[in-house]
């Protein structure tokens, strides 16, 4: 016996139905588009952790590795394909231990420094503030920068803004041209502090809501640069945080951050990313979902005192975190990365589209070799992850229209008394017109006959692309890139006033319709 669930965005309703494939509806309301979702909401994170940035973006100019101006090409290109709207740096918990100069300057002088949140790492600095903001023009994407109030000053971060955003005659963009920079950099988004309740120095929240008020202060705007000020948010459920800050810092942030993992526990093994049950898939599909319901918490806080919503909730980490690969260096969050996390990630978004009347902005952590990457690295070869293909697959949702819709599916009752749909969906269209709809299908066994209603709306044309693998822990690897790979999609039909499409288990695909 297996029940059916009506979702609007929450639950609606629950019937009872019995069938050997599932059957699943999807009305599209296309004339009640309302919000944009925003391309942020694709953000990627690159810390100073393991490898994602020494070997995974960054080789040095001297590398035998191909590479522009020291970053990889084979990562350049492929980051340009994902379209990253935006690229959080340095950290993470390197961030509040992050002292900006001594990350400037002619590299043979910089100093070393020793890594202490992951794995004891010495870094010679040589990846600093005028290698990422390049980088990030490389890319086209924005720069988010975190800032260090855990063991930094207010000095030292009031100069780094000027050392990157004033133009000539100041003393720091004095600096800045002496270090080969004439031109001011453009940074819109910046972070006071990160995880202030944790590594980014175990403070209370009214602690750290005095320190953000006196660190932004002196988080200045230069010549028409505008910063968007994100405070350091809670993690997970810890609603009291968001109180607090909502109290006592309100419209002086233009941003909180909140972070949430899928992940078992943050003592003991998390498992392996590799070697997972039946009942470990599930309870991870669970997991992930469970975020829709911190988000509305978090952001029914935010709406007692700021009911007009100008204060942005920024999700700028998120995604799984399982246990580091055997073999791999311990701290330095290693993973691999199969359809399991494939499907995390397009749930994920799924949600994150719902709410970017308050979400404007999120970062999956992170982006290179580093928990739910997007890309591995090994020496001079370089593999693209089933996560990086949901978000190539995704990006069409950028800066497009959100169209809310109606879902009626099976359902599986998990571990945890959590509830798991087996189909999640979201639908956009573009500024051409173009209605692009993202259907998942997590259950196991069963495919699923899916009637798509799009109402207002008659497509004349359909094509699609699909992930997908016969089994839930395949990955891809050096030796074997394209165990999972996005193929063309052609079981959907056109009918009047919509689509039928025969979703086969375990895949993920995204339609275009015109």
């Amino acid at each position: 016996m297996k029940n059916k669930l009506i979702l609007s965005g929450l639950m609606l309703g629950v019937s009872l139905a019995v069938s050997a494939q599932q059957h699943a509806t999807v009305t599209v309301h296309t004339e009640k588009a309302e919000q944009i979702i925003p391309k942020e909401i694709y953000g990627q994170f690159a810390e100073h952790l393991g490898t994602c940035i020494y070997g995974g973006l960054w080789v040095g100019e001297d590398s035998p590795i191909p590479n522009t101006n020291g970053y990889r090409n084979d990562v350049l290109e492929a980051l340009k394909k994902l379209k990253v709207p935006v690229l959080r740096w340095p950290g993470g918990c390197f961030a509040d231990e992050y002292h900006w100069m001594d990350g400037i300057g002619p590299k043979e002088n910089r100093p070393k420094m020793v890594n202490n949140n992951w794995g004891g790492t010495v870094e010679d600095n040589s990846f600093g503030t005028h290698e990422f903001l390049n980088l990030c023009e490389l890319l086209g994407c924005e720069p988010y920068i975190s800032g260090n109030v855990g063991s930094g000053t207010v000095e030292e971060m009031a100069k780094w803004v000027e050392y990157m955003t004033s133009e000539q005659g100041s003393p720091m963009a004095k600096l800045r041209l002496q270090n080969g920079r004439e031109k001011p950099w453009k940074v819109k988004y910046f972070g006071v502090g990160n995880e202030s309740w944790g590594c980014g120095g175990s403070m209370r929240p009214e602690y750290y809501a005095d320190l953000y008020r006196r660190y932004s202060t002196y988080c200045r705007n230069y010549n028409g640069n505008k910063l968007f000020k994100i405070a350091s948010g809670a993690s997970d459920y810890d609603y009291n945080w968001t109180e607090v800050l909502m109290q006592n810092v309100g419209h002086r942030m233009d941003g909180v951050s909140l972070h949430y993992y899928t992940v078992p526990g943050w003592t003991g093994s998390k498992g392996s990313a590799t070697k997972f049950t039946t009942d470990d898939y599930y309870w991870t599909m669970g997991k992930c979902r469970e975020i829709e319901d911190v988000l509305k918490r978090h952001m029914a806080i935010m709406d007692k005192y700021d009911p007009k919503k100008q204060i942005a909730l920024i999700v700028d980490e998120w995604g799984t975190w399982w246990d580091e690969e055997p073999g791999t260096i311990p701290g330095h969050l290693y993973q691999q990365n199969t359809m399991r996390d494939a499907f995390v990630a397009s749930l994920t978004l799924d949600i994150f589209h719902k709410y970017t009347d308050r979400v404007k902005m999120t970062n999956i952590a992170q982006i290179a070799n580093v928990l739910q990457s997007m890309i591995l690295t090994k020496e001079d070869k370089m593999v693209l992850t089933p996560t990086y293909h949901v978000f190539e697959m995704y990006n069409v949702h950028q800066d497009a229209t959100f169209l809310p819709s109606d879902l009626q599916c099976t359902y599986k009752n998990v571990r945890d008394n959590r509830v798991v749909p087996m189909i999640s969906t979201s639908a956009s269209r573009d500024k051409e017109g173009r209605i692009h709809l993202s259907l998942s299908n997590i259950d196991l066994e069963e495919s699923a006959e899916v009637t798509v209603n799009l109402e207002g709306f008659e497509g004349k044309q359909v094509t699609g692309r699909i992930l997908a693998a016969d089994k839930i822990d395949t990955y891809n690897t050096f030796e074997n890139p394209d165990a999972v790979t996005v193929k063309d999609f052609k079981d959907v039909k056109l009918q009047k006033g919509g689509l039928l499409v025969k979703l086969p288990a375990m895949s993920i695909v995204t339609l275009e319709i015109k």
